[in-house]
């Protein structure tokens, strides 16, 4: 049973704020442990070769568990599932912070990454459903509030560290934050997933597979941003290290900003132009970050790669949602799955290419890409409202 027929006057403010406050405590936990990292090799005494095998196993532990989210959510609803995966993600943060065996560590990593693909399956599947019962877009406002949580969670655990608190410290404090949102939202959560028939994982195919490959770029391109900018402007452009920094955090400020007002830019203009506009203009600035000689200009082009992407993946979700040639709890796992993929491999892909023709002409390979995920999303849109009216 889909949410518009068991709420005709639309979504309601409560089911709405939850959506939200969802999105947010996924932003905050994944980002929280970033500055944990150095405090964990520091820990278990491991090297840089080590630590990436360990740092495989999160993303490792949401690949595995983001196909039977989707099975899950539509089967015990919503709420069950999200509280569930904060639950999960709660126990194994602190482990995170203290862990200093290598094994308890790996295992802490899967389970955490684990509740993070739960959660991140389980949000978008409520996030599906509360648009559409609403009647309008507001799709890119829940991922903007998985931005400020990620921009929070990174701050705000840095910050603690800084102050001489212990990792176990930051890592209650955002245990203590996601308790008290959930505590205070869940009851919003959709009692109901959605209802869709299906089997439990299914390949995916027709306008599915197509969103997926387009959210695969998307993911792909946030990746490079997340690994390599701050490299490209090290090696190749001579800036400080303790300055290059400051390329992902413009990065992150503009995607986290065009979320706000991608809703109000996609009721004016229509989702298949922002989708179009977003891809260009993403390409065009990391076209600028590698081709321009300046500093300042390379890191106006990061800017732009924020901003056109900021609404390529709520779009994206809001048409696996909408498409009717699988089933929506299958149809957003896929495409989750298939976007998370492109975070985990195209930055290592990019530094293989790298290792061959050089950094920047791997980063114009990534807006190559970009410009391809621009010139195929009128089809894909047209292929996916086909695919609804059927």
């Amino acid at each position: 049973m889909r949410l518009a027929e068991t709420h005709a006057s639309g979504a309601g403010a409560g089911e709405i704020a939850s959506t939200r406050a969802a999105f947010f405590v996924s932003g905050l936990a994944m980002a929280a442990w970033a500055p944990l990292v150095p405090y964990a090799k520091a820990r278990l005494g491991v090297d840089d070769g080590t630590l990436g095998l360990l740092l495989l196993c999160l993303g490792g532990g949401s690949l595995m568990a983001m196909p039977l989210a989707g099975m899950l959510t539509a089967h015990l609803g919503c709420r069950r599932v999200i509280l569930a995966a904060a639950a999960i993600i709660a126990s194994a943060l602190p482990v995170l912070t203290v862990g200093d065996h290598v094994a308890v560590v790996a295992a802490a990593l899967l389970v955490f990454g684990a509740g993070l693909g739960t959660i991140d399956v389980a949000m978008n599947i409520q996030a599906v459903l509360v648009e559409r019962a609403s009647g309008r877009a507001i799709m890119s406002g829940f991922h903007g509030l998985f931005s400020l949580g990620g921009i929070t969670g990174a701050g705000g655990t840095a910050a603690i560290l800084w102050a001489g608190a212990p990792p176990l410290a930051a890592g209650a404090a955002v245990v203590a934050i996601m308790a008290a949102l959930m505590l205070r939202y869940g009851s919003g959560l959709l009692r109901h997933g959605t209802g869709s028939a299906g089997p439990a994982f299914a390949v995916p195919r027709g306008p599915v597979l197509a969103i997926g490959i387009l959210c695969f770029i998307c993911f792909l391109t946030e990746g490079a941003m997340l690994d390599w900018s701050a490299v490209f402007l090290t090696d190749v452009r001579g800036v400080a290290a303790a300055q290059a920094g400051v390329a992902f955090a413009l990065f992150s400020v503009a995607m986290t900003a065009g979320r706000f007002f991608g809703d109000r830019l996609v009721q004016a203009a229509g989702p298949t132009f922002v989708l179009v506009g977003g891809g260009l203009c993403a390409a065009c600035g990391l076209t600028l970050a590698v081709l321009s000689p300046w500093s300042a200009a390379a890191l106006s082009g990061f800017v732009l790669v924020g901003a056109g992407c900021s609404n390529v993946a709520p779009l994206l979700f809001s048409a696996a949602g909408r498409q009717r040639s699988m089933p929506e709890h299958l149809s957003v796992a896929s495409v989750t799955t298939l976007g998370y993929a492109g975070v985990l491999a195209g930055p290592a892909g990019i530094g293989l290419v790298a290792d061959h023709v050089g950094l920047g002409t791997a980063l114009l390979g990534v807006a190559g890409l970009l410009t391809l995920m621009a010139a195929a999303s009128p089809a894909v849109m047209r292929v996916t409202r086909s695919a609804e009216r059927a």
